[in-house]
């Protein structure tokens, strides 16, 4: 299966015992509304996954917003939530995939290589009257072992040696408007690292919110396939980044990212930035 698959797959696959249907819906800035909306409806069989209680750690002096957890915390969450290597899981949001794909960044970095999002979220898969539940299920408890991916991941440092590489790539996945500086909304400094380009995560869907197909994806991304460069991708906090990270997979680009992002390089003094665009 593809990173990406669609409703209509997902409906008449309903009740597989060997699939594990994930919901991360979230609301920055509101963190209790996702769950609250899991609770008044979701799609048959799903289990939730809380951004800020489960797939981030405890925020600290480093690690920005929404710190990456240890593999082995991973490891124990994906246990509780019915998650083996074996399993299927299928990830939806109602946030254009950008939630979604956090999670299924974490099971790829841990070793689990069947995960995929819904290429729409729950808004879409209840206009199309899809059966919705308000049932919560209890998970079946497995042992997931993590296979750590480490080449996925790069830190601060790794980044700071990055700058002045000539066979590195760079990418900002934040609107434009913040990549520049011109507004920062969320993190008490604006501008982006130094070299940056800019590519916004919300490229990878179209007007209405969909996943764009994979065609389309390769076409727009075709200018980061570039076979003598290294490629780290990063957002504000590493979650939208994400987006972008499996839209590249899926076209051949192999990116690591950078899970602090922009909230943990400014924790650092001696961390440089830039505002504007690339020169």
């Amino acid at each position: 299966m593809s990173n990406v698959t669609s409703l209509s797959w997902l409906k008449e696959n309903l009740g597989d015992p060997d699939i594990v249907i994930a919901d991360c819906r979230f609301q920055l800035g509101e963190p209790e509304k996702g769950y609250s909306e899991y609770k008044e409806g979701h799609i048959p069989g799903a289990v939730y996954f809380d951004l800020e209680k489960e797939l981030s750690a405890p925020i600290s002096t480093h690690g920005g917003r929404h710190p990456l957890p240890e593999p082995e915390q991973m490891a124990a969450l994906f246990s509780r939530k019915g998650i083996d290597h074996s399993k299927q899981v299928i990830i939806y949001d109602d946030q254009g995939g950008a939630m979604a794909s956090r999670l299924w960044w974490m099971l790829k970095y841990t070793g689990h290589n069947k995960a995929a999002i819904l290429e729409e979220g729950f808004s879409a898969w209840k206009k199309k009257d899809h059966p919705v539940t308000t049932e919560i299920p209890e998970a079946e408890i497995t042992q997931y072992i993590p296979e750590l991916n480490s080449g996925m991941l790069v830190t601060a440092e790794d980044v700071k040696e990055s700058i002045q590489n000539n066979d590195v790539l760079i990418i900002d996945s934040r609107a434009e408007q913040r990549y520049t500086g011109e507004t920062e909304p969320i993190d008490p400094v604006a501008g982006h690292i130094p070299g940056a380009v800019n590519e916004d995560w919300q490229n990878r869907i179209d007007k209405n919110g969909k996943w764009k197909p994979a065609k389309e994806q390769a076409k727009e991304l075709s200018k980061y396939n570039t076979d003598n460069k290294n490629v780290i991708v990063y957002c504000g906090s590493g979650v939208t980044a994400c987006a972008n990270v499996l839209a590249m997979e899926e076209t051949g680009i192999k990116p690591k990212l950078y899970a602090g992002s922009w909230s943990d390089w400014i924790t650092y003094k001696d961390a440089p930035l830039e505002t504007g665009h690339k020169s």
